[in-house]
């Protein structure tokens, strides 16, 4: 597994990737002190770490509004499915965690754990989910400060008036790059 770091407006980022695919992002543990017995990262030049970093730094100063990238992230069936469900969402926009558990026949609650246990955000646009009744929560570092802070990067606003007619239709769903 190859690793390199990348320091971003939020903070030094880690991503990993095995086998030709991007399996994790995370927060740093050198610039997380409360990770203990976590390795140092170890930067590695690949290509593909590479063109992950040079696309996170198009999102982050140019605007870049989809990430192409092939993705590989662990998790359960349901996980994967939720997963593919945020990756649907467009840039700027938001779902709430009760949607996407209707167009899953499951329930927010769990949607939400799987949410929390995305293991590349960002990449996997997990702080496109929200509360029905707020912004909810955000495992990253710095929880709803940088889930905002990335919200409002995408030019996303609290006051904008949505509705259930914004969502896409399941028919229309981009092919989302899982494997």
């Amino acid at each position: 597994m190859a690793e390199t770091t990348y320091q971003s407006p939020l903070g030094l980022l880690r991503l990993r990737e095995a086998r030709g695919h991007i399996t994790h992002l995370d927060w740093a543990p050198a610039a997380r002190p409360d990770l203990i017995g976590e390795s140092a990262p170890q930067n590695a030049d690949t290509p593909l770490l590479n063109r992950a970093v040079h696309q996170l730094n198009a999102y982050f100063f140019c605007g870049l509004r989809h990430f192409d990238l092939p993705l590989a992230p662990h998790g359960t069936a349901f996980q994967r499915a939720v997963w593919q469900q945020m990756q649907a969402i467009p840039y700027g926009d938001t779902r709430t965690y009760g949607e996407i558990a209707r167009w899953l026949r499951s329930a927010p609650r769990a949607v939400g754990r799987a949410c929390g246990r995305n293991p590349i955000p960002i990449v996997i646009p997990c702080h496109r989910v929200v509360a029905s009744d707020g912004l909810g929560g955000y495992s990253g570092d710095g929880g709803t400060d940088t889930k905002t802070w990335l919200l409002e990067l995408e030019g996303w606003s609290a006051d904008r008036t949505r509705t259930l007619f914004d969502a896409p239709a399941s028919d229309d769903e981009p092919s989302l790059g899982l494997q």
